[in-house]
């Protein structure tokens, strides 16, 4: 009988004990889940949060719409940080001589005049408060949820690298603009969710909703990129990016909690194993993945050094950035305006289509002549 027992004894410890690699497949966990973990996490996000606000209360500090507008502003309670009239800016938001004069893209300041630092200032704008509100949401929605499961490190690089092939690939299309490209750094997360739970796709139970939400969220998104100065080359060029180094640096997110509610002498040993077990897991999809980042990369920051007018092989792409409609221009072309001083007014005619426009005042920059002049030829 004791022998019985001591066997039996033996046999029961055995089946209790688990395994770690079979924890690992079974456990599931949700994309849009709630967890108390991770809070401190999100600091790269909030950051880029941060800046992007910054920088458009800078952008209508120094548009004055007040001032430099003579009045003509919506929301004009607002004093200083008034926004230019609807039929000049759909998105609530400053001039186009504001925005060139804060760092937008245009080919004549990039490729023309080597403005080389236009590529990252433009990263930075928006092109009004309704563009920074819904962009900086969805940021924030998709950001911090990622920042949680795979850390601020790899989720801060794919956010800056996003955003640069974003406004790379807009240089190559941009014409007389002006361009943003600070949605591009959105698709950039919005490709890395993609690859994210392509790559993890056994471990998620919402993986349906999350391709809902990845879908309206692109397609809100890149419909604001149809109106003027919101760049849809910037988007795309951002989601390729976002899109393959998602495949390079998003591990199993898994990994991580398992590491956390895993305890006891062995610990150290097997949180280390498994997770170098994933690192080296599906290593052709991650090297593919990163050359064709660093070939698209390479080849699209040649092209822009070189001047490259994509436009020239493609005479239909600019309907992907802008679709003409009476509410707004598209700046596609360089207008010309014959200019006119007489008795304090200020008359100016359209040399393309003869419109003309006599304005109460002569105290007007150049900058903003123009900004008229596009209105006018409209």
């Amino acid at each position: 009988m004791a022998e019985t027992f001591k066997d039996y004894s033996h046999i029961e410890i055995k089946s209790q004990e688990p395994a770690a690699d079979e924890s690992l497949q079974e456990q599931k966990i949700r994309f849009f889940g709630s967890r108390s973990r991770g809070k401190e996490n999100t600091w790269v996000i909030s950051f880029f949060v941060v800046l992007h606000v910054v920088a458009f209360a800078a952008t209508m500090f120094i548009n004055n719409c007040s001032t430099n507008s003579h009045g003509d502003c919506a929301l004009r309670t607002l004093g200083r940080l008034s926004f230019q009239p609807l039929k000049e800016n759909p998105f609530l938001g400053p001039s186009s001589s504001t925005m060139y004069e804060m760092g937008a893209l245009r080919r004549t300041f990039v490729i023309q005049q080597h403005q080389i630092w236009r590529l990252v200032t433009c990263l930075w704008l928006h092109a009004g408060f309704i563009h920074l509100i819904i962009n900086l949401s969805c940021v924030i929605l998709i950001g911090i949820r990622l920042e949680q499961m795979f850390g601020p490190f790899r989720i801060g690089i794919i956010y800056m690298l996003s955003a640069f092939l974003g406004g790379l690939v807009s240089a190559l299309f941009v014409q007389n603009g002006p361009a943003i490209g600070s949605s591009g750094a959105l698709f950039g997360l919005l490709g890395a969710m993609l690859s994210g739970l392509i790559m993890n796709w056994k471990i998620y139970i919402d993986k349906f909703a999350v391709l809902l939400s990845l879908f309206l969220v692109a397609t809100i998104n890149f419909s604001l990129g149809l109106l003027p100065y919101v760049d849809n080359f910037s988007n795309i060029g951002g989601f390729q990016a976002g899109f393959l180094l998602g495949f390079v640096l998003l591990f199993n997110p898994q990994l991580r909690q398992m590491a956390q509610n895993k305890k006891g002498l062995f610990e150290y040993d097997v949180k280390n194993s498994v997770k170098l077990k994933h690192k080296l897991d599906k290593p052709a999809i991650r090297c593919i993945s990163l050359v064709l980042f660093v070939l698209i990369f390479t080849g699209c920051l040649v092209a822009v050094l070189h001047g490259v007018n994509a436009n020239k092989y493609c005479s239909w792409c600019h309907y992907v950035n802008c679709v003409p409609f009476k509410g707004w221009i598209c700046n596609e072309e360089a207008m010309q305006c014959e200019v006119l001083v007489n008795g304090g007014r200020l008359t100016l005619t359209c040399e393309s289509n003869g419109n003309f426009h006599i304005y109460p005042f002569t105290n007007i920059s150049q900058a903003r002549i123009e900004d008229l002049c596009s209105l006018i030829c409209s």
